[in-house]
């Protein structure tokens, strides 16, 4: 059984009396101890997605599980239960952190919150003990500063510190790598990943850069994402080597190589449109069909695509796409 469960998640918000469909039949299983991620472009629903995994906003329709149950109906201690298990990294470390209160405020307060300390020592050394888990040592020269004293790179192992407060089972990663400097990211996600073996942490790691998950989930799951649907889902070895769905292709071309001659020779996909099609004036059938360089006319734009696996492939990836899962051959479109 999955630890956390996404059914028939639909979220839409309102803009005076504008309906803003944001995200539209989520269905994503979260299994213990891997790592998914969400990728897509600016706007696909990714931060919503994880927002609503870890409780900040409820779905418009559509149930959330967590070990099996129905988030909904929680109660009392299984409720809070909940919140602890399902903890989220903010991807703004600037915005995130309260910044008229000390790096020990801010981490203890949780602790009392769930009661997991009872006194001022035994938070100092709780708080001491994550410092050192995020590598911000020596903790006295961190855990009495503000926000503002630190760099962006401290900030944002301080933004980890305190999701792992709770000792959570499951993790929501937003972007939370993006705002810090290149150097530093790396070791940043090597931390996070290495929280799985130590912590038994499930992350769910959001993210823009497919080279980036590439990175961070090459043993786990990826989930392309494009104008609030999964277009496909699986194994991040299956998905980058052999990319099923045309939007997961044209982002694949698009990322350099490290070697430039590879860079060079490297055919970049040239989409049918640059224009991202409105939320609130989404097109019938496949949304990407207005951009799609294998565009099939009166299919693509009758109806609209469900997940499911790409007949003879020898991989469990799942697309939203109907003639690759009518065991079609994409053909090029030609204008």
């Amino acid at each position: 059984m999955a630890l956390m469960q996404l059914e028939n998640i639909y979220r839409s918000f309102k803009r005076g009396r504008v309906t803003i469909p944001v995200l539209q039949d989520i269905n994503l299983d979260i299994n213990e101890l891997e790592f998914l991620c969400l990728v897509g472009e600016s706007g696909c629903g990714k931060t919503t997605t994880g927002k609503i995994l870890s409780g900040l906003l409820p779905p418009s329709s559509g149930k959330i599980y967590f070990e099996g149950k129905d988030v909904a109906t929680l109660t009392g201690e299984a409720k809070r239960h909940y919140r602890r298990s399902v903890q989220i990294i903010h991807q703004d470390p600037y915005a995130s952190l309260n910044p008229t209160h000390t790096i020990y405020d801010i981490l203890s307060y949780p602790l009392f919150h769930h009661k997991i300390v009872r006194n001022k020592r035994q938070a100092r050394e709780k708080v001491g003990e994550l410092l050192e888990r995020v590598d911000l040592t020596p903790v006295e020269d961190t855990i009495d500063k503000y926000p503002h004293q630190l760099s962006g790179g401290q900030r944002q192992r301080v933004s980890i510190a305190r999701a792992l407060t709770t000792d959570p089972k499951v993790i929501v990663a937003d972007e939370s790598v993006s705002m810090v400097d290149v150097s530093i990211r790396i070791g940043l996600l090597r931390m996070m990943m290495d929280m799985r073996d130590t912590l038994g942490v499930t992350i769910v790691f959001i993210t823009h850069d497919l080279a980036l998950a590439k990175f961070f989930a090459w043993e786990g799951r990826i989930a392309v994402m494009y104008l609030g649907r999964v277009v496909e889902l699986g194994k991040t070895q299956d998905l980058i080597g052999d990319p099923q769905h045309p939007y997961t292709r044209v982002l694949l071309s698009a990322i350099p190589e490290p070697d430039p001659d590879k860079t060079r020779n490297k055919r970049h996909i040239q989409l049918r449109s640059e224009d991202i099609p409105r939320l609130t004036e989404l097109p019938p059938g496949c949304t990407f069909h207005t951009r799609c360089p294998w565009f099939i006319d009166g299919v693509c734009d009758v109806k609209v695509p469900q997940l499911a696996r790409v007949p003879g492939s020898m991989s469990n990836t799942e697309v939203s796409c109907i003639p690759l899962t009518r065991g079609e051959e994409l053909v090029f479109y030609e204008s």
